[in-house]
């Protein structure tokens, strides 16, 4: 690809996706959805002007690693603390029942031979993609909206942290009942080993950066550092740990977000992420849709993996929520804040397609989810803010 068509490129997204964004303000939806239905119609689905690139998918990678790391400059500790007990349980229920759902959808659809076999195996995996929750757009469209620090918005943000790496374990135990070099026991020691490490340097990080702030106050060499801190903790999470960037990115924000400064740095991240990154990840969405080559039998079959992926996760997140003394309204709104699916389920596909555990048809139901939550879930959370508001912390 020539250069000059990359620019082309930029030049498309950033203008439609804005353009659709306001669209989508106008009729009071958050911008999020219209940047994907942007994605959608400039895309192969529609006028295909722009295809998905490599150049993309890093520019969007770097997007959503930014929207999380602003979401955890933006994160109360105090609200967080409360809310881990009952986060944790909600990611815990919010796996277990998507896993469930999904494997006997696939048994439905395609016979169930017995315990341990084949077919059991690609039906466990086919749950497992079920499982990751993608909390990017869901922190966007809080933020739009002013409750990202309120105690149902942190509890989401909480619960869909753990449930990634809840997600990242299940996903190893079922590989490793296919791939004998796969130790699901070393990858869950590591993911533990990633937190307590987050701990210890987080406790010396902020105290270099509260140093930093009171020596250079409000100086633009404290954002700047905070970036790069951001990208450090993204790469060795993914890279040494097993763990999600994101994840890394988040606690990266975390660690700074009692800096007497960490507003500052999260208004400068939050210009360069509006202006190109973050455009780029919801357009990506949109330009990864392709329904031309699409079969009856798997258009049956990803509508029931749509419909039983969003029901399960409302169904597991909203009664663990219950159970945790939640208000009903309140339980909708983590059960929808939860229902988004992301990279992280393209992860999982993407590992299943290399192991020849699924083949590449089951792309499209993945991708139909991503494209359907992202789109569904910024509009159904608006509304139910708006019948029941909440106050922002």
């Amino acid at each position: 690809m020539e250069s000059y068509q990359v620019l082309r490129d930029l030049a498309i997204i950033i203008i439609c996706a804005k353009f659709f964004g306001i669209v989508a303000k106008k009729f009071k939806a958050p911008m999020v959805v219209g940047e994907i239905i942007s994605g959608l119609i400039i895309g192969p689905c529609l006028l295909g002007w722009v295809e998905q690139t490599d150049f993309i998918k890093y520019l969007a990678e770097i997007g959503v690693i930014l929207i999380m790391f602003s979401a955890g400059l933006e994160t109360d500790l105090k609200e967080l603390k409360k809310s881990g007990l009952k986060a944790f349980l909600i990611a815990c229920m919010g796996v277990a029942v998507p896993l469930i759902g999904g494997t006997i959808l696939y048994m439905c659809f395609y016979g169930f031979d017995g315990f341990g076999t084949e077919e059991f195996f690609k039906a466990l995996f086919v749950g497992s993609i079920m499982t990751a929750t993608s909390v990017g757009i869901t922190v966007e469209t809080l933020k739009e909206m002013g409750y990202l620090q309120g105690s149902t918005g942190q509890t989401i943000l909480s619960a869909a942290i753990i449930d990634d790496v809840i997600g990242i374990i299940v996903l190893t135990f079922v590989i490793a009942l296919k791939d004998p070099t796969a130790n699901p026991v070393m990858i869950t020691g590591k993911t533990v080993l990633f937190f307590v490490l987050s701990i210890i340097t987080g406790i010396v990080i902020y105290k270099i950066f509260k140093w930093l702030d009171a020596r250079y106050p409000h100086t633009r060499r404290i954002p700047i550092i905070g970036l790069a801190l951001c990208f450090a903790f993204a790469y060795l999470a993914e890279k040494y740990f097993g763990i999600a960037d994101i994840t890394g990115a988040y606690v990266a924000g975390i660690i700074l977000c009692n800096v007497q400064d960490a507003s500052y740095i999260d208004r400068k991240v939050t210009v360069s992420n509006y202006m190109i990154f973050g455009p780029m990840f919801f357009v990506s969405i949109g330009l990864k849709t392709d329904l031309s080559s699409l079969s009856a039998d798997m258009i049956w079959f990803s509508v029931g993996f749509v419909l039983v992926a969003m029901i399960t996760k409302i169904i597991g997140c909203g009664l663990m929520a219950k159970i945790c003394k939640m208000k009903t309204s309140e339980c909708i709104k983590v059960g929808f804040g939860m229902m988004t699916r992301g990279e992280v389920a393209l992860i999982i596909a993407q590992k299943g397609l290399n192991l020849n555990i699924i083949s590449s048809a089951f792309f499209t139901p993945v991708i139909l989810l991503i494209l359907v939550s992202s789109i569904s879930v910024p509009i159904l959370l608006k509304l139910m803010y708006h019948k029941y508001p909440e106050v922002s912390a």
